[in-house]
């Protein structure tokens, strides 16, 4: 990794995979910082919840919903590392959540709790999100 690496979490992790409004954005931001990025497996996890998500809403068949999990895993063995989530980030996580000023819900303040872990960039789509790991002293990017 170079000297700043980013931690992605599961929003951008979604539009860089599947075609939506933000996609082109999130997909020039991974280009632009190529051996930076990192992914949590905790970020997985959400991504494969949307995607399964999708399938039974009907948004996606089950052959797209393979394809994107096909094509998720493909891009982080290729363009990612991939990080562990520890009790210590749930523990950062329930203390930030204590914080009534901070409108966090749990999967959020885990991708805060990993990336401040890492001393890395959080990159998000989620304004409230940003505005939280600002609040919190996390640096933070929104391409």
């Amino acid at each position: 990794m170079g000297s700043v690496s980013y931690y992605l979490d599961a929003n951008l992790l979604v539009v860089l995979v599947t075609p939506e409004a933000f996609s082109e954005r999130a997909q020039s931001f991974v280009e632009q910082h190529p051996n930076s990025l990192i992914v949590s497996d905790f970020g997985a996890a959400e991504f494969s919840s949307v995607t399964a998500r999708r399938v039974r809403t009907r948004h996606f068949s089950p052959a797209e919903g393979t394809l994107a999990l096909s094509i998720f895993d493909d891009w982080i063995a290729r363009s990612a590392v991939r990080v562990e989530m520890n009790a210590q980030d749930v523990a950062y996580a329930t203390a930030c959540m204590r914080r009534f000023d901070l409108p966090l819900r749990t999967p959020d303040a885990i991708h805060l709790a990993i990336a401040r872990r890492l001393g890395a960039t959080l990159v998000t789509f989620d304004g409230q999100m940003a505005a939280s790991a600002e609040a919190l002293g996390i640096a933070v990017a929104t391409p």
